[in-house]
């Protein structure tokens, strides 16, 4: 039997085995998922396009700053007067591409009262010390704001330790305290339109918002946007949500101050994740939680943005659910975990067994003869005619989604440089779709085994769901952050590692991650 014989049986017997009733179910289950990301998707975009036509009618009325409110009259001077203090907290680490672009979209804000923000940094030797320190001495006449060291962090995430030092050095009289991360680009009217709906609606616990990825041009980077994507939706309802994105959060200030619920207890007491135990906490205690339609954010990612950066972050992504507060928070995670595996592997699965089914039907075309496995490739191919009928209708309501916020975020900052979909790449954004799916089990899986991570350059050790241990090393962690290619100012830190390294050695060490450090 020849080579080609050989690997056309081996062909028809893996199309023949997936075109068993199981096989059948996989790929049909597939196909619904598809159709229902493809549904969460439209709603999204009703519900911001339905902000696009009120900022249009408010136009129409007379309105030119419908881009900051609805109603004209809120720009009064005795409305305006009358606005509550708002203190803007942002934890920084390193140095990138587009920091100063993000700081002076935050800091240059029309939102009408008292406004200070706080920049917290580990140390003077980050490098996003000096660089903010010289943008804030160009607005230093016109903005109340300083740069404050926090120093290391003992009990809890580096992040969590930077807001929490934050909150302490708030003014006084701050009432509703905003926490941002330093690669979200604010739109002009961000901070009033959040703290309008805070007023509207006190038992507001956390006010959240969620970005528009934009993607570099890189696979990684559109892996991140398609990872993104299907959490867009919980966002996007225009209010009420179970969902929380640590990127922008707006609460009392008072809820610090009194550590209600166990909010500063929680996050200083081994936190790592600020948005996963705040959610859980709103959870624990039937706290409110809301998103409002324009709470969406441009996200530009690094120029430079590679597949081992993307799996670093996709690592951070999924340790999360490793960290608990309570016995029901476990609970919740591991169905997280476990419903989120099922469907992204049940999600990948199909596209390989369509490639078999294609692959399969090809060889009998080229053969030029029927062939007793026939009737399974004509099978095959019926069910891969609908997944790509299904995949198609997915790829298309996640353009609609995201051309509707790019318009949204377009009116929303009049100013600034215009947003344009041309830039997306709808091929890799279909690949980035299977890789992500078929590497987020594998990433939430070393999570689980390992119970620790690599978060740049510090090492965080869970037990019991909390932050026990920390170890940090000048010699060691990533040249610059995931995301945003920031510079984390390190020296002597080790030659980048390929992707596929970076996978084999997280494989190799599940039973030893305690001696295993990026």
């Amino acid at each position: 039997m020849s080579t080609m014989e050989v690997v056309d049986s081996f062909l028809f017997s893996l199309s023949k085995a997936f075109s068993s009733p199981i096989a059948i179910f996989i790929q049909i289950q597939g196909c619904l998922i598809c159709l229902i990301l493809s549904l969460g998707w439209v709603l999204a975009a009703y519900v911001r396009n339905r902000e696009i036509k009120q900022m249009k009618d408010s136009a129409k009325a007379g309105n030119s700053f419908s881009f900051l409110c609805h109603d004209i009259n809120e720009l009064e001077h005795s409305y305006q007067a009358s606005l509550p203090r708002v203190s803007v907290v942002m934890p920084l680490k390193g140095f990138g591409e587009h920091n100063l672009h993000n700081w002076r979209s935050q800091i240059t804000s029309l939102y009408g009262g008292p406004l200070e923000f706080l920049f917290i940094v580990e140390s003077t030797e980050d490098p996003a010390y000096h660089a903010v320190s010289r943008l804030l001495s160009d607005f230093k006449d016109h903005v109340e704001a300083q740069v404050i060291v926090a120093g290391l962090s003992t009990t809890c995430s580096q992040k969590i330790h930077n807001q929490l030092v934050g909150v302490e050095n708030m003014h006084p009289e701050t009432k509703y305290v905003l926490f941002l991360d330093d690669d979200v680009r604010l739109h002009p009217g961000s901070i009033g339109a959040l703290t309008a709906e805070m007023l509207k609606n006190p038992e507001i616990f956390i006010q959240t918002g969620y970005p528009l990825d934009l993607p570099s041009g890189s696979l990684g980077s559109y892996c991140i946007y398609e990872y993104h994507m299907p959490c867009s939706m919980g966002f996007a309802t225009g209010g009420k949500t179970f969902f929380l994105w640590g990127g922008c959060m707006m609460m009392h200030a008072d809820d610090f101050r009194c550590d209600r619920h166990g909010v500063l207890s929680g996050l200083r007491d081994g936190g790592y994740s600020d948005d996963m135990t705040l959610a859980a906490l709103a959870g624990a205690h039937k706290l409110l939680i809301t998103s409002p339609p324009v709470a969406v954010f441009p996200h530009p990612l690094a120029s430079d943005l590679s597949f081992s950066r993307y799996w670093n972050y996709l690592r951070k992504q999924t340790f999360v659910l490793e960290s608990y507060i309570s016995r029901v928070n476990w609970i919740m995670n591991r169905a997280l975990f476990s419903v989120h595996c099922y469907l992204s592997w049940g999600f990948a699965a199909p596209y390989f067994m369509a490639v078999v089914h294609i692959a399969a039907a090809l060889r009998i075309y080229a053969q030029g003869y029927a062939r007793e496995e026939t009737v399974f490739v004509s099978k095959g191919l019926l069910l891969v005619a609908c997944l790509a009928a299904c995949t198609f209708v997915e790829l298309f309501s996640m353009w609609n989604l995201t051309r509707v916020e790019v318009r949204l975020c377009n009116m929303l900052s009049p100013e600034a440089p215009r947003l344009s979909l041309g830039s997306y790449n709808w091929v890799l954004v279909f690949v980035a779709m299977v890789v992500d799916n078929f590497l987020y089990p594998i990433s939430a899986m070393r999570s689980h085994f390992s119970q620790s991570i690599n978060w740049s350059g510090i090492r965080y050790h869970l037990k019991d769901g909390k932050i026990y241990k920390i170890d940090r090393s000048k010699d060691m962690g990533p040249l610059y952050t995931d995301l945003g290619g920031k510079h984390l100012g390190k020296k002597g830190a080790p030659q980048k590692a390929s992707f596929l390294g970076s996978l084999c050695r997280s494989l190799a060490q599940w039973r030893r991650p305690k001696k295993y450090d990026v």
